[in-house]
């Protein structure tokens, strides 16, 4: 067994595919629209499906926006260097909400980042 993917609703496909594709630096994996049923799928990661998590960005037509919820936590990006990354996804217009530094507790780096859609991104030192 294996994790294969996580969806997450979108309110505007292309913002999220800009944040996540220019900004994190995933790649579109597979993108598919269902004209009948009124919603389009895009998959984006950092590598092959077949062999890693990826996200899956689900866009319903016509509708912008979603109440998050609090039972939502977000979503773990392993990196080399949390300080690094988050001065290039600022450099890129991306938004970082908690400043990378060592987590509460513990010694280990971590960041978050916001999509546009208000999913939260934990930038975690990969080591």
């Amino acid at each position: 067994m294996r994790v294969m993917h996580t969806m997450l609703r979108v309110g505007d496909l292309d913002k999220s595919l800009d944040f996540y594709q220019n900004i994190l630096g995933m790649n579109l994996i597979r993108k598919h629209e269902y004209p009948e049923h009124e919603f389009t799928l895009a998959f984006v990661g950092y590598g092959e499906e077949s062999k890693t998590a990826v996200l899956e960005l689900t866009y319903n037509w016509g509708t912008d926006s979603y109440d998050l919820g609090d039972a939502y936590g977000h979503v773990a990006i392993g990196v080399g260097d949390v300080y690094q990354a988050c001065d290039k996804i600022k450099e890129k217009g991306g938004k970082v909400i908690r400043e990378a530094g060592p987590m509460q507790g513990g010694d280990t780096v971590i960041a978050f980042v916001e999509d546009p859609d208000g999913y939260k991104i934990e930038l975690l030192e990969d080591k």
